[in-house]
């Protein structure tokens, strides 16, 4: 019994520590909170089984691998979900750079979904382009491509002409 507190202890540690940022890529991923939640707490459900097997070191890897292949089977199958229909009567207050980060949001979802997740994968999460390979499943070649295509589409995207020369 003491031993299996001490890996719900180590889940939940994890969680606390590394769950706002997983929070963060899934809804650049998804471009929608709580699609955002469902995709980490998916991620994490998949990954509890199985969370004494893997290595302290490999931990947020594996729940990362394993939440953008999540992501990619729901962009693969139709999605058949509801979808809200008003707008929400308060926007969320997001600090002073509001009007950045929905022009960034915005051009995200412009992105094909291979582009957009190399895009978060390497720029939001810091990760080389072979870490982004591995996670993804496709060889180098294909995340710098992928990126290549992404990066031209973002210098290209109206919503982001004020901060062009962060894009190269």
């Amino acid at each position: 019994m003491g031993e299996m507190s001490s890996v719900v202890a180590a889940f939940e540690s994890f969680v606390t520590a590394r769950g706002p940022a997983l929070l963060r890529t899934a809804f650049l991923l998804t471009g929608d909170h709580g699609r955002a939640e469902d995709l980490v707490q998916t991620a994490l459900g998949k990954t509890w089984p199985r969370w004494e097997s893997i290595g302290d070191g490999g931990r947020e890897r594996y729940v990362r691998k394993v939440m953008v292949t999540t992501y990619i089977a729901w962009w693969r199958r139709r999605w058949n979900a509801e979808y809200p229909s008003g707008t929400l009567p308060e926007q969320a207050s997001w600090g002073p750079n509001l009007d950045l980060r929905r022009d960034v949001l915005k051009a995200l979802a412009s992105l094909p979904k291979g582009q957009r997740a190399v895009v978060v994968l390497r720029f939001f999460d810091d990760l080389t382009e072979v870490q982004t390979a591995a996670l993804l499943g496709c060889s180098v070649g294909t995340v710098k491509s992928q990126n290549a295509r992404a990066l031209a589409a973002l210098r290209r995207c109206p919503e982001l002409a004020m901060t062009q020369g962060e894009l190269r």
